[in-house]
């Protein structure tokens, strides 16, 4: 079987060294022409897409996405050309699922079939494998499940989850859980810090990773943290979100379903990015206005 992944950042090229090493043929391309030169040692990197059709001959295409989901549509667009019927898609990266489901819909007019493919895992999917969820039609599935496997966890990390757009929306709610569980783990530690205590707190995130009802691999990699970075200093406190804690909150509300803890997290990544915030500085005169607390005030 023959695979083109497009998109050979940290999780594209971690899949198409993952591929290669079960023993695929795989082809790589990416926009951007210093990408495609430091990856030429790895694998055939395309200069362009047209050589898709000399790389695949008479095979059928199996394309995989790797690139941030305002590109997808530009990306598909500039291979539509090179397709044939009976030729698959598939988005591993973050799309929202309504965007997955127009683009099942019009790459079908064409009679190519489309999957959607939320992939958890990280940097460190690529020895480890990954943890698949794929939507789109069973049947085109079907054809290529042993490619799934074969990039999965364990060769069990993958499952199909439904019609289109199945994966891509369990893989944004996958993200917004990530959200809590990581907002959960710094408040925690936060306090820890706070507490008098002195704690070693690379050597709390050891322990309550052994055997705890809460151990995890965020855990595990809250360790890692402390290991690396020490007391933090050095890190500025910024955290970016993509887009899938959003739409996880959009869509409870479209649904009214209760997700507090979810909307806080993505919440206080915003908070994170504000640099002496309005907000607390209206506070601030309004706790002087009413009982004259004491004022901070900038040297003017």
């Amino acid at each position: 079987m023959k695979v083109l992944v497009v998109g050979l950042g940290r999780m594209g090229g971690g899949i198409v060294r993952r591929l290669k090493s079960k023993g695929y043929q795989v082809a790589g391309y990416d926009s951007h022409p210093d990408v495609r030169n430091a990856f030429k040692d790895t694998a055939f990197v395309m200069d362009s897409l047209s050589q898709m059709t000399e790389f695949f001959g008479d095979q059928r295409k199996i394309i995989w996405l790797m690139v941030p989901h305002h590109a997808v549509d530009d990306v598909i667009e500039s291979f539509v050309p090179f397709l044939s019927g009976g030729d698959i898609v598939i988005d591993g990266g973050n799309s929202y699922y309504k965007d997955s489901q127009r683009r099942y819909q019009k790459l079908a007019k064409i009679g190519v079939s489309f999957l959607d493919v939320g992939v958890s895992g990280g940097v460190y999917g690529e020895q480890m494998g990954y943890c698949l969820m794929i939507g789109g039609d069973e049947k085109t599935y079907d054809l290529i499940k042993d490619l799934f496997k074969d990039l999965s966890y364990r060769e069990e990390g993958y499952a199909y989850l439904g019609g289109p757009g199945a994966g891509h929306f369990a893989k944004m709610v996958h993200n917004g859980i990530e959200y809590a569980f990581m907002q959960a783990i710094g408040e925690g530690f936060e306090l820890l810090k706070e507490s008098g205590f002195n704690y070693h707190l690379g050597e709390v995130a050891r322990i309550y990773n052994a055997g705890s009802v809460i151990r995890s691999w965020l855990m595990e990699l809250t360790q890692k943290v402390f290991e690396e970075f020490k007391d933090l200093e050095t890190l500025e406190a910024y955290v970016e979100d993509t887009g899938e804690g959003r739409w996880t909150l959009i869509e409870a509300i479209e649904r009214a379903v209760p997700v507090p803890t979810i909307a806080d997290a993505l919440f206080m990544r915003f908070r994170s990015r504000q640099e002496n915030s309005f907000r607390d500085r209206l506070l601030a005169g309004l706790r002087y206005q009413f009982g004259r607390h004491s004022l901070k005030r900038k040297d003017e």
